[in-house]
């Protein structure tokens, strides 16, 4: 995902203020220990989440989730239906 430049403050602001609701959904559809990261050169945001069944991005029909969209569609680039833009990436080592 990608941060707009100059959005940091305000996207960790938001998060750390995460709807009880959504906060809620994502627990309820088994998502926990939920990170994000912040490459600052080039405001790539990197998510890692432990997952028993669906991801957060699975989510996205849901009324909450899209009102979150649409809350971060400012301070995002985001598609049409303001989910963000998103790329998958390829596994490329894994150690347990």
């Amino acid at each position: 995902m990608k941060l707009k430049e100059g959005f940091k403050n305000e996207y960790t602001k938001r998060h750390n203020e995460i709807w009880p609701e959504l906060a809620a959904l994502l627990k309820a559809n088994g998502i926990s220990d939920y990170t994000i990261f912040l490459d600052e050169e080039t405001n790539t945001l990197f998510g890692v989440q432990l997952q028993s069944g669906q991801s957060s991005q699975d989510l996205g029909s849901t009324e909450v989730v899209q009102k979150w969209w649409a809350y971060m569609a400012d301070i995002m680039e985001t598609n049409a239906d303001n989910s963000p833009v998103s790329k998958p990436l390829v596994e490329v080592f894994h150690m347990d």
